[in-house]
């Protein structure tokens, strides 16, 4: 019987190793195996499955005589290590995990990430394609297998422990212990080609092609995106909640990303730009589909989209526009005077006398009075074919 006391290492490895905030042991879905192997006998267990996510495994082997027990199961020994960085750090981790009552019985074993390589083991012996083989018998072993093992290849979802007995005479008790490491990020599918993906779908959205920093953009969308999704449910949406949650996760990107003003600003110059460009339906458009709907819209939105609609002789919706822009910002000037020339365009002078009564000796600007503007403003009207018999009564009644 040997015993391998080693609690002062104890307190100075959980003092050592921090825990970690890329992933964490699995204890639910551990594999813990005692196995009475008869003599010279060999035979095969399967770990349980690992979990989505898993990126490395820790085991433990040990041989047991009669009525002994193992003083620390491998969960609660690996919560003294929380980092599988611990483990892989020199000797003391794995002393540590070692650090247990073992038998005077020994054997020798293989481990496969194939169930057929590992059944051929058990009738032959043969540890064909094995990844790891251990012919010297041993009463005790634990390792760590990291991603740049053979055992744990992309997508390995299971392995194959073959045993072989070492005592000729007596039968042995053998004690199995695998604890998976699971990576927070790879646990929700989010593998870089899945990744990959998703950066791929949010490059041809408009809102990309407009932002100003288009990688900062794409940088704040990918975070959002997975912090809300794991790529399994992402997949099983529908295609309308889909484009319902691109739509939602680029408006919350946008500001994130400080990107939001810049963005909103380049829409208003595209509309006026369709505006100039006798196409103002499409640039009503857009700003109602950008702006308004999406519930961004200032003041000076709806002041432009009143203009829009002036200029278009909507003049129901360029009153409302109007209305809703003064009603944001009562104190610029240029709405109540846009609404002033609506009131005169719908032959209702007496309420536009009544505003350039109120706001006649103001200026617009620096360099600008209400009534200069209100005579540019009337013959841009008339250049553009909106003409009105009322545009005289008000010059008359500003003079």
């Amino acid at each position: 019987m040997k015993f391998s006391i080693l609690g002062l290492l104890l307190v100075c490895t959980s003092l050592a190793f921090a825990q970690s905030n890329e992933g964490f042991w699995d204890n639910i879905r551990t594999t813990d195996e005692t196995l009475i192997l008869e003599a010279g006998k060999r035979k095969v267990i399967k770990t349980n499955d690992f979990p989505k996510g898993t990126t490395e495994v820790v085991y433990r082997i040990s041989l047991l005589d009669d009525n002994q027990k193992i003083s620390s199961s491998l969960v609660s020994v690996l919560k003294a290590i929380p980092d599988p960085t611990g483990i892989s750090q020199g000797a003391a981790g794995t002393v540590f995990l070692l650090s247990t009552i073992s038998g005077d019985d020994k054997c020798k074993f293989a481990v496969f990430t194939n169930e057929n390589d590992a059944l051929q083991y058990e009738k032959t012996g043969v540890a064909k394609n094995a990844c790891i083989v251990q012919d010297e018998p041993v009463n005790k072993a634990a390792k760590l297998l990291t991603e740049k093992s053979k055992c744990m290849t992309p997508g390995t979802q299971n392995l194959w422990f073959g045993f072989q007995s070492d005592n000729w005479v007596m039968k042995e008790k053998i004690v199995l212990e695998v604890v998976p490491w699971v990576n927070y990020n790879l646990r929700s599918g989010w593998t870089n080609e899945n990744k990959k993906e998703i950066l791929a779908l949010a490059e041809k959205l408009e809102i990309t092609q407009k932002v100003t920093n288009k990688d900062l953009f794409l940088g704040n969308f990918l975070e959002v995106f997975i912090a809300k999704y794991t790529y399994a449910e992402y997949k099983k949406l529908l295609t309308a909640e889909k484009a319902k949650a691109v739509d939602t996760i680029s408006e919350e990107s946008l500001v994130n990303s400080g990107q939001l003003n810049s963005y909103l600003e380049r829409l208003r110059n595209e509309a006026q730009k369709l505006n100039f460009s006798s196409k103002s339906d499409d640039a009503v458009a857009k700003i109602q589909k950008e702006i308004i709907e999406k519930n961004r819209a200032t003041a000076a939105d709806y002041g432009l989209i009143g203009s829009l609609y002036l200029s278009s002789k909507q003049f129901v919706k360029a009153e409302t526009a109007y209305l809703k822009a003064i009603s944001m910002n009562p104190s610029e000037l240029n709405y109540r005077l846009q609404l002033a020339h609506v009131y005169t365009l719908t032959d209702r002078i007496a309420k536009a006398k009544d505003i350039h009564k109120m706001y006649r000796e103001n200026n617009l600007s620096n360099n600008t009075s209400w009534i200069a503007q209100t005579f540019y403003d009337f013959q841009k009207f008339e250049a553009n074919g909106i003409l009105s018999k009322n545009f005289i009564k008000i010059l008359r009644y500003l003079d």
